[in-house]
């Protein structure tokens, strides 16, 4: 699929939009120049089922699983989800901020989520992710590219990466190779 974005709502065209209440502005003239790449599970290890969503939206029923109980509360987004089966689904506008980083820093700049662009990955840190997985991923960095100039190639980073003392997603089943493989046969 190429992906294409409407600049005016910072919406990708032809992707389910499902608006987060967990975002906010950036600050003025800040530009984008990160992607950042997640895994994510819902309830830790099992695929599927709408509780993703759920989470983004605050809408998780902290009794369906034992798990959600610990994380009651917690106010959080994403700009895109990919899922296992490689379907793309938006949650914000890319021009606004998600919650997706927390407490970060890359190249010594804080607070990742005023500058980057959050995607999140159905899977784990552990099992492998899919192959549509990974040419979804690559259509939408090649579009981010041609649309955020000041994101360039070494400017994609994980999650372990920004935040390595809290987080460890998208984790050692995330092959940084197939991925920039992926995007090398993209951008020639």
């Amino acid at each position: 699929m190429s992906f294409a974005i409407d600049r005016a709502t910072g919406l990708l065209m032809d992707v389910l939009y499902v608006p987060s209440p967990n975002v906010d502005d950036r600050p003025a003239n800040t530009e984008i120049d990160l992607i950042v790449v997640h895994g994510i599970s819902m309830p830790p290890g099992e695929f599927g089922g709408p509780y993703i969503e759920q989470l983004f939206t605050n809408q998780l029923d902290p009794s369906a699983h034992p798990f959600f109980a610990s994380i009651d509360g917690l106010k959080v987004s994403t700009h895109i989800l990919i899922r296992r089966d490689g379907e793309v689904i938006q949650y914000v506008p890319f021009h606004r901020r998600a919650w997706h980083a927390g407490e970060s820093s890359f190249q010594d700049r804080k607070r990742c989520n005023d500058f980057s662009i959050g995607i999140e990955l159905e899977g784990t840190d552990t099992e492998p992710y899919t192959d549509d997985q990974y040419a979804q991923l690559a259509d939408l960095i090649e579009c981010l590219l041609r649309n955020y100039p000041a994101i360039t190639p070494e400017r994609i980073t994980g999650h372990s990466d920004i935040a390595p003392q809290r987080k460890s997603d998208p984790g050692p089943a995330f092959e940084w190779a197939k991925l920039h493989h992926e995007l090398d046969s993209r951008l020639g």
